[in-house]
């Protein structure tokens, strides 16, 4: 059971068993919407109601109770029956149509092949098809008609019952005129045979979910009292240590407290490369340990694990409906009664012209069974599941429906710089001493003095120190002057360091030489701090954000697409020109404000662009929100995450253009499934009336046509990231 809750609702998803059409779906969400503070979507593919509701009005029961009063079943997932086979329904009443209609139709269609008293032989064949194989139809027939609806099951039923009434009667009465009983068991076999192949590829359109669902670890081996004790992953509690071994799954997001190793993210990020981690390092929950023992500290638990929060989003967009979808909802809800309506005029019309009662008879039936509203439907649920699904697969999270028309009209994209093209950390691009000093001399004294400090520019300069050259002399009389630098005692000398222009304040000259390095430096777009000891300068050390080593290609892709890509950095003009040259990105917007980067977004709107942002930090949440297509850098904050419409779990902006890929492809999917859902219906019902197409193969062309838009939506599965070739 799914159920979220914000300030004044909640939301719960429940399972819906009974639906057989688009209509159905439709009825269903109709009813729930008009009950107070309720806004339901049902989405007839999934089998799934996402509701939201005003728990202090309505209760769950109220919810299950209302959709089973009309007609239809309902309940909370039951995750312990995800494996159940949507088929099974279908099996024992398909062998047995096929079985008894094969001979019905040689009957009919071959003369040679009738015994004596074949008619009497094809009306004990019929009967069992039409009421145990097709039993479900007649059942939801009546379900609805009691509730004063008509459905797709109602047309099957009226018109497999029509044929066999009909073929009835002429045998009783002795009536010298065709009979139809190869109609209504053929009608039977391929209806069944369509849902059976429908289920079975519905199923494999939502295998992302469960597949997500099954990456969790079942175990974890706490540490308690420094003994390791195995416990279920669940009862895990946020601070608790647990051990990972090599080749375990984490059991939930935590913080490595000890040990090294590289984990395997694939499952989660479609990076098939295993990242490196170590004490201070964030882990996710399902990936797996390939090499060193971790111990790490849990920071997340349950449903709010990184997975968790990936498979609801999923699921949420899989239930929701796109734009293009409200047209065939529309159609859907009143085409049942339409189709009804037409073939009663077809078989008065065949008649008033002069047909014989069985071609009149014929025509309308053909009418009934052809009308299909089970693949307008399935047009859009179907390639929306296949689509977010793969996109989960390969790290993308895809909000909603409505993103897949957003990324169809972005025109320009906007790329925070911090994060998101570079690296996000601070690191040492470069050691600069002065004559006559050593480059780890230089480093070991500045590392060791910057250890005491948790500037950002210092953590990098220590850690670099500490990479290279290991343990670090400890700083004694350490202290710090904001804006302009620190000073400490390392073996004996007085370190100063900070910005060159303000070693003046300690009384230290910056030689020419040095100075114009520093220069240099700078307008590479890197930061650099001056090193004195003992009153002489000693050298410079540049730190950068460094870019990211994909990103030059992301923005290409990006381009590609047809996307202008704009850089937005609070940095200066000069860093944001470096960074800007080396990814190939002309268009730059330095020293924004974070509160300022909403007012660029608007700007860039009113211009007339269709906007798309790229971000990772808490500012960049309200841009996010406010351009047309919000993108979230996975490995960012959780505010930006929520803000967004895209999100790129992996951190690797390359994802961004195949995230926008994947959904113009879904997007384009749909279109060309409603297209022939459509253009079906719009040849096929001429067709029926006019006489041209006889009521079995309308049942076998209805069948078709709602599994080659499943079958369409199924081609998702095999869509490829650039990196992999498409």
């Amino acid at each position: 059971m799914i159920v979220v809750a914000t300030e004044a609702s909640e939301r719960v998803d429940l399972v819906i068993g009974g639906m057989t059409c688009a209509s159905c779906a439709t009825r269903i969400e109709k009813k729930l919407n008009r009950l107070d503070g309720v806004a339901a979507t049902v989405n007839f593919a999934s089998e799934h109601a996402a509701v939201t509701f005003d728990p202090t009005h309505i209760s769950v029961n109220d919810l299950i109770g209302t959709i089973e009063a009309a007609g239809y079943h309902a309940a909370v997932p039951n995750t312990d029956n995800d494996d159940d086979d949507p088929t099974k329904p279908y099996r024992g009443r398909l062998v047995l149509a096929v079985a008894l209609t094969v001979p019905l139709v040689l009957f009919a269609w071959v003369p040679a092949a009738r015994p004596p008293g074949w008619e009497w032989v094809s009306f004990a064949l019929t009967t069992p098809v039409v009421f145990y194989a097709g039993w479900p139809f007649h059942r939801a027939a009546a379900t609805n008609a009691r509730h004063g609806a008509a459905t797709m099951d109602t047309l099957i039923s009226v018109g497999t019952l029509a044929a066999w009434v009909w073929s009835t009667v002429v045998l009783l009465a002795g009536i010298s005129t065709s009979v139809y009983f190869d109609t209504a068991g053929a009608i039977t076999a391929l209806i069944l045979l369509g849902r059976f192949f429908e289920a079975r590829a519905k199923r494999r359109s939502g295998e992302a979910i469960r597949k997500l669902l099954e990456l969790g670890s079942k175990d974890a081996r706490v540490l308690r009292d420094g003994v390791e004790v195995l416990v279920p992953a669940e009862a895990l509690g946020v601070g608790e240590l647990f051990v990972v071994r090599p080749g375990e799954k984490v059991a939930t997001d935590g913080l490595v407290r000890s040990g090294t190793s590289a984990i395997d993210q694939s499952m989660l990020t479609g990076e098939s490369v295993p990242v490196e981690v170590g004490p201070g390092d964030h882990v996710v929950g399902a990936t797996i340990n390939a090499s060193g023992r971790l111990v790490v500290e849990a920071t997340r638990v349950g449903a709010e694990t990184a997975l968790a929060r990936i498979t609801r989003l999923v699921a949420e967009a899989q239930t929701g409906k796109a734009p293009v979808q409200r047209l065939a909802d529309r159609v859907s809800a009143v085409f049942v009664p339409v189709v009804i309506a037409v073939s009663v005029l077809t078989l008065a019309g065949w008649l008033a012209f002069g047909a014989t009662t069985t071609a009149a008879f014929t025509a309308a039936v053909a009418v009934i069974v052809i009308a299909c509203p089970c693949a307008l439907g399935l047009a859009t649920p179907t390639a929306l599941m296949v689509g977010t699904g793969r996109g989960a697969q390969l790290g993308i999270v895809i909000k909603g429906p409505e993103v897949l028309e957003q990324t169809r009209q972005v025109t320009s994209i906007v790329l925070d710089k911090t994060g998101t093209i570079t690296e996000g950390k601070m690191a040492v691009a470069e050691l600069v001493p002065a004559d006559g000093v050593g480059e780890e001399e230089l480093l070991r004294l500045a590392a060791s003095a910057e250890d005491a400090s948790e500037h950002p520019i210092a953590r990098a300069i220590a850690e670099q120190g500490r990479a290279r050259l290991g343990t670090l002399p400890v700083a004694e009389h350490f202290s710090a002057r904001a804006g302009r630098g620190i000073e400490a005692v390392v073996d004996g000398h007085v370190i100063v360091i900070g910005q060159p222009s303000r070693l003046n304040d300690w009384g230290v000259t910056l030689p020419r030489t040095l100075a114009a390095e520093a220069e240099r430096l700078e307008s590479n777009g890197s930061t650099v701090v001056a090193v004195a000891w003992d009153g002489e300068s000693r050298g410079l050390i540049a730190v950068a954000d460094r870019v990211k080593a994909t990103s030059r290609q992301a923005v290409s892709q990006l381009r590609a697409l047809g996307l202008s890509p704009v850089l937005l950095t609070g940095d200066n003009e000069l860093t944001a020109r470096s960074v800007a040259a080396e990814v190939g990105i002309d268009r730059v917007l330095a020293n924004v404000l974070p509160e300022d980067k909403v007012a660029e977004i608007t700007r860039l709107q009113a211009a007339g662009e269709v906007v798309a942002m790229v971000g990772d930090g808490v500012n960049d949440a309200p841009a996010l929100v406010k351009a047309d297509l919000g993108i979230s850098v996975g490995t960012g904050t959780d505010v930006a995450i929520e803000a967004s419409d895209l999100t790129l779990v992996s951190g690797d902006l390359r994802a961004a253009a195949d995230a926008i890929r994947l959904s113009r492809r879904t997007l384009r999917t749909i279109k060309v499934n409603l297209f022939w859902a459509f253009a079906y219906n719009v040849a096929a019902i001429p067709l029926a009336v006019a006489g041209i197409v006889n009521p079995i193969v309308a049942a076998a062309a209805m069948a078709f046509s709602s599994v080659f838009v499943v079958s369409n939506s199924l081609r998702l599965r095999r869509f490829r990231t650039l990196e992999e070739g498409s």
